[in-house]
Formats: C-alpha cells, structure tokens, sequence
C-alpha cells in the first residue's frame, strides 16, 4: 500500500472532515475562548477565521490537498490554526519533533518530502542545520503564525491543485516514537481522527464548558487526540503548554480551573512529587487521563487523595490513538476495554482468538491507520488480515479487560523463563525512595539475558534495600541482577522508556571495561 498526495477530487468536503468543525463552531459561539497560548486567548471565531484565510492562501500557493506541509515548533495556537487550514485546503500537517538532531530531522523531512516547511524562530537553528543535509531537496520556508505564513505563503515548487478534502484523505502525518525500530510516518485521515475522536467522547465526554489543559506535544498523536481535537469539536476551551513544567502545569489547573489533563505515567509522577502539588487547589479536575505506559499505584493513590481518579488508557499512533480505557476501580491493574467502534483480539500461536487469553494484541476499527506513508512492506508487515498487529503482549480476562504484560520485543528471557519489564519497574515504583526506574535484558553467559535496573532516586537507597523491596513482590527470578544509579530515564515524547539506549550505552561500558 504506497501513500502519496492525491490530487483529484469532488468540490464538496466529505462529512467527516474536520474543517468543517471550526465553521460550525464559530457560526454558534464566536466569542467563545478555543485557545489560551501563554496568556493570549483566542476565540472561535479567530480561529475560524485565520483557519479559513490560510487555507485559501495555501491553496493559490499550491499547497492544495494531498500537498504535506511539515512543521518544527513548540505546541502554538499558531500550529492549532495550520492544523485546521490543512483540513479545510485537505493538506497534510506534518509536526515534526523539535527536539531531534539535525541528522534525524533531515532524515524525517525525506522520507515526508513536503511542498513547505514552518518554523518557529526559537528552533530555527536545527531546522537550517537540517536542511543543510538535504541540498538536494529544495523545500520552501518560512515561519508559523502573521508573521509567517499567514502573511505570506511561498509557493510550492511543484503545485497541487486545490480539491475539497474527503474523509479518507490524509490530515496528519505522525512519526512513531521508534523504541524498537527507527520511525515511520504513520498517515492518519480526516476519517481516522474523527471516529477516534468520537470514541474517546463516548469513554471520557467533554462539553463546551470544559477547560482542557494540554501538556503533550503536538508532534505527538496525544496532543492531538486525546482531548484537544474533542474539545475544539464541542466548543470546549485549551490551555496550551509548549514544554511540560509540573509547578507550572500546576498552577494553571489552578488559574484556568482546569477539568481535563492527559498525560504520560511519568507526567504524572512530576505532579505528585512537585512540593506545590499538596498546597494547590485541583479540585476542578474530573477528567485525568494517563496513556503511553501504566501509572504506579504509589502515584495513583497520592492522585486520588486529591480527589483526581485517573483513568488508564492505552493506545498507539497507528490506532489515532485510542484502543482502550479503564472505566472505575475494579479496573485497576489494567487498561480496561475497548474504546466505542474499536474491535480488539489475541493472536496466540497463529491463531486469532477472542476470548480470554495471553497474546499478542490485535485491534481492528474506523481509527485503525492505512498505512506508513511510502512504506509499503512496513505496512504489509504491520498487518494480520484487517487486524493491526499492536507488538504488545497483553492477558484479557473473561469481563474482557486488558492487562499490559509488555512489549513483545522487550520480553527478557532469562533462564528458561520470561520476565516483563514493566512489571518490575511497577513493583521499584512502588518504594518510596525511586522516582523512576527502567527495567531492560542484557546478555548473560549464564542465564541468557540477566535483567539490569536503571533507578532515579529521590532519597539514597541501596541495592540491596531495592531487593529485599521486591521479596514478596516478585519471584526471585524477576529480581534485577545489577540496579544502577542514574540522573534521569531516557524517554520517548510519549513517555516510553527507550531501553535500547540504556542497554546499548550500558554494553559500551561492559566492552570498555574489559
């Protein structure tokens, strides 16, 4: 399945459009705050607006639909604004991650080969030394926002025909967060965020006098998906937060008295463990969602006795991203069921299965991705039939609630016997004195693979306080041979923990030694 720009189409936008949601909203409510960026507020009717006039600008440009328009910035209302023109001109936005290389930059903006780049002046830099990389590859610049491109769009070195949007074009271009591979670009269409969107607001409803605090990138499908796009749909309003700062993010759930967060397990953790967090008044939070890994109880609990009942979720950028969601307390220890309109089974040796069971996780649905963007083996490989192949292992029980083992590539197998990492980082999480942990294989002459522990601490602790922490926790065969101290995690903008890195750097190290 190759994906590319299309160019040919009907004059009527498909009704599943996400353009059309700005129009609808600013026809009703104009007035109505959609976005608070940094103290700056803009209203619905703004929106609509510069959405509608950048979309036309684009279009005569010849950026019209099918053409991929990449960014590098920081979470803006600016970028809220392309996203909504991309959808109303049926172009592609690409948010690429500010806090790549110029190498992986480069290497990202090839395989996208958009017709325009918009770049924030703060990352201006990077974004010159990738470009650089890519002499070959002429793209037109300019920036976000009036002083970009919403004064002056460049033209498009090969122009697109401007065509109303339809449901299964392309509206977002994600690249995976690449823990055991190197990213893809996962195309999500106009379709694809609109049932995902309708699901998460048949689990986790919003209504427009709801107050959304984003903290998640929006070169992450979560910065998207969860909560803003719904929110901009029902006329709810969105504080904004370029980078993620717990006092901050704090204090504004404070000001803007905030209803509904969402975050990674490790966004969490900086909440609780922040010294404001006790002395803050959270009590307008009634929607908090936690994707990207499982929150630890320890942290959950503390959560909870502010009066903020968390709700485990669990998806992937292929899914746009919602798969499923806990419901109340007698999920806990799980991510839940399936999202509305969202189909899961096992594959357990070859076989589909849908009951109860242990394997590999399938998932099947409207907001299930076509495909990487010119990668058709990868996208042949990431399907079973109509089943999209999640990589996950999982245990669904009889009621149908799903429990992450781990992923299938991070199972160590040590001594004749499988160990999941995320179990045994859940269990160090729960001592008092480990602010995070990651639990990764490395080779052993004896056992295999022999488990190795990666511990940020908040207090010292030693070892072997760590191991008799896990007896009665963990079988002795879970138990990290090696715990070592380090400042910080390496993670993925989704909050995953990259253990090939800590792996990799931790094997240099043995090799030196010797």
């Amino acid at each position: 399945m190759a994906l590319d720009a299309q160019t040919a189409g009907p004059t009527s936008p498909g009704p599943f459009t996400l353009g059309r949601w700005t129009t609808d909203r600013a026809a009703t409510e104009p007035a109505r705050p959609a976005i608070v960026d940094r103290g700056v507020v803009v209203s619905y009717g703004e929106l609509e607006a510069r959405a509608t006039a950048l979309a036309h600008a684009l279009g005569e440009a010849g950026h019209g639909r099918g053409a991929r328009i990449a960014t590098v910035t920081g979470s803006t209302a600016d970028q809220v604004v392309l996203l909504f023109a991309c959808a109303k001109a049926g172009a592609t936005l690409v948010p690429l991650s500010w806090r790549l290389t110029a190498g992986e930059l480069a290497a990202q903006l090839r395989i996208a080969d958009p017709s325009l780049l918009l770049v924030e002046d703060d990352h201006r830099p990077v974004a010159e030394a990738a470009l650089e990389r890519l002499a070959d590859a002429r793209i037109p610049t300019t920036g976000l926002g009036a002083a970009g491109a919403e004064s002056s769009v460049p033209d498009a070195l090969h122009p697109v025909a401007a065509a109303a949007p339809q449901d299964d074009d392309a509206l977002l271009m994600l690249f995976t967060s690449g823990t055991t591979s190197a990213p893809k670009a996962v195309v999500l269409s106009h379709a694809n965020c609109a049932w995902a969107n309708l699901s998460l607001s048949r689990a986790t409803p919003l209504t427009p006098d709801d107050v959304v605090l984003q903290v998640l990138p929006q070169h992450h499908v979560a910065g998207w998906n969860i909560q803003p796009l719904l929110a901009w749909w029902v006329g709810a309003s969105v504080v904004l937060e370029r980078t993620f700062d717990a006092g901050r993010a704090l204090a504004l759930i404070e000001r803007h008295r905030v209803t509904a967060t969402m975050g990674v397990p490790t966004t969490f953790r900086a909440l609780v463990q922040h010294p404001d967090f006790q002395a803050r008044d959270l009590s307008s939070v009634r929607s908090a969602v936690v994707g990207g890994g499982m929150l630890d109880p320890r942290a959950a609990e503390q959560l909870a006795r502010k009066g903020i009942a968390v709700r485990q979720g669990y998806g992937l950028t292929e899914a746009a991203p919602n798969v499923a969601i806990t419901r109340d307390e007698s999920d806990a220890g799980t991510v839940g069921r399936p999202y509305p309109h969202v189909d899961v089974a096992l594959l357990v040796a070859g076989r589909v299965e849908h009951g109860a069971g242990a394997g590999e996780l399938l998932v099947r649905g409207p907001g299930v991705f076509r495909g990487y963007f010119r990668d058709p083996e990868a996208t042949e490989a990431a399907f079973l039939g109509p089943w999209l192949r999640t990589g996950d292992l999982v245990a669904r029980d009889a009621s149908g609630r799903i429990r992450i083992v781990d992923r299938v590539k991070d199972i160590v197998r040590s001594g004749g016997e499988s160990i999941a990492p995320i179990e045994v980082e859940l269990a160090l999480l729960e001592h008092p004195a480990v602010a995070d942990a990651a639990v990764a294989g490395v080779p052993s002459e004896r056992w295999g693979e022999e488990l190795v522990a990666w511990v940020v601490l908040a207090e010292p602790a030693e070892p072997a306080a760590l191991r008799a922490h896990l007896d009665g926790r963990l079988a002795d065969f879970k138990h990290p041979k090696r715990f070592l101290v380090v400042d910080s995690i390496p993670r993925t903008t989704s909050g995953k923990p990259l253990r090939r890195a800590l792996t990799a750097a931790f094997e240099a190290a043995r090799a030196e030694a010797r």
